[in-house]
């Protein structure tokens, strides 16, 4: 058992969890010194670059003309609007906090995947999206003094379009691997934060080590690494196990809160992420029955609505 648990694959599904789970506390002290959109334009350029020097080795493929329209919105919402709209949102908001709040967008991704892709609108979906939207609603209240806290909305909406590129990424993941519509997306991701260049070139030049040693971070670690070892874990891992292990991430990023920056969260905060956590478990359990738990991943797939940071 030890020996399983050692294993490369594990290991790597671990790894993702806590780079996952690092990069809430890590986008607190990169806001302090470089601001949203430096920082949002800093680690997508850090990861689009990293991942560029794998790709050769990863034998990542061109995408297909087809293809570009989905990578196109993958990048657009996914990486440029998720990152800014996240690093906005935690301005405000603690970094575990907001890890709860992202943890609802499996929610989006699958009522969007019933709206668009025909697929079947069941029972426990419907149940566990209310469920985890009304989670969601009681870490927004916790978050604000009288009613939703404006940056808690923020949050939510960095959910709803990491959601988007999760539904979005689903036919590619049928043509290409993980790894692969990853780099896409971070590529065009970088694409369209170009605007933000100029206001990232005079926030660097003031920056202090700190901030930026965290974009690196950021970039090099939790985005670049983060997906290369969730494609490496997912092909090789039951779609239940890799799926699971996402549960993890707002808890460690809670822990990795409390010991980087010394957040403590409100119980009513913590209240509301359980009950949302709950939820997309109920949703999980829908897809689990219509794959096996035994049946392995595709390679280089990933688990519809996986949650990152």
């Amino acid at each position: 058992m030890s020996a399983r648990i050692a294993s490369p694959r594990f290991l790597a599904l671990v790894g993702t969890v806590v780079l996952w789970a690092s990069a809430f506390p890590a986008i607190r002290v990169g806001i302090d010194g470089l601001g949203v959109a430096a920082l949002s334009f800093l680690r997508l350029l850090v990861a689009a670059v990293a991942l560029l020097a794998v790709a050769p080795f990863a034998k990542v493929r061109l995408p297909r003309r087809g293809g570009l329209t989905l990578i196109t919105l993958c990048g657009a919402t996914g990486m440029t609007a998720y990152q800014v709209l996240l690093n906005w949102g935690e301005v405000h908001v603690e970094a575990g906090t907001a890890s709860l709040l992202i943890a609802i967008a499996p929610v989006f991704s699958v009522l969007l995947g019933s709206l668009f892709l025909g697929e079947r609108l069941t029972h426990n979906i419907v149940v566990g999206s209310v469920v985890a939207l009304a989670g969601a609603a009681v870490v927004s209240l916790a978050e604000g003094t009288g009613g939703f806290s404006v940056s808690a909305l923020v949050i939510l909406a960095a959910a709803v379009v990491q959601g988007v590129y999760h539904f979005a990424s689903k036919p590619l993941l049928r043509h290409y691997t993980g790894l692969e519509v990853a780099t896409y997306a971070m590529v065009a991701g970088t694409l369209f934060a170009l605007p933000l260049t100029p206001a990232t070139w005079h926030a660097t030049l003031h920056a202090p080590p700190g901030a930026l040693a965290s974009a690196a971070y950021l970039g090099l670690l939790p985005s670049a690494l983060g997906f290369v070892i969730w494609a490496y874990a997912v092909a090789r891992l039951p779609l239940a196990v890799s799926t699971a292990a996402l549960y993890l991430v707002p808890p460690v990023a809670l822990i990795a809160s409390f010991i980087w920056l010394g957040e403590v969260p409100r119980p009513s905060a913590l209240a509301g992420g359980a009950i949302s956590v709950a939820g997309v478990i109920l949703i999980s359990r829908h897809k689990q029955n219509h794959n096996p738990a035994n049946a392995p991943a595709v390679a280089g797939s990933e688990p519809q609505g996986a949650a990152c940071a």
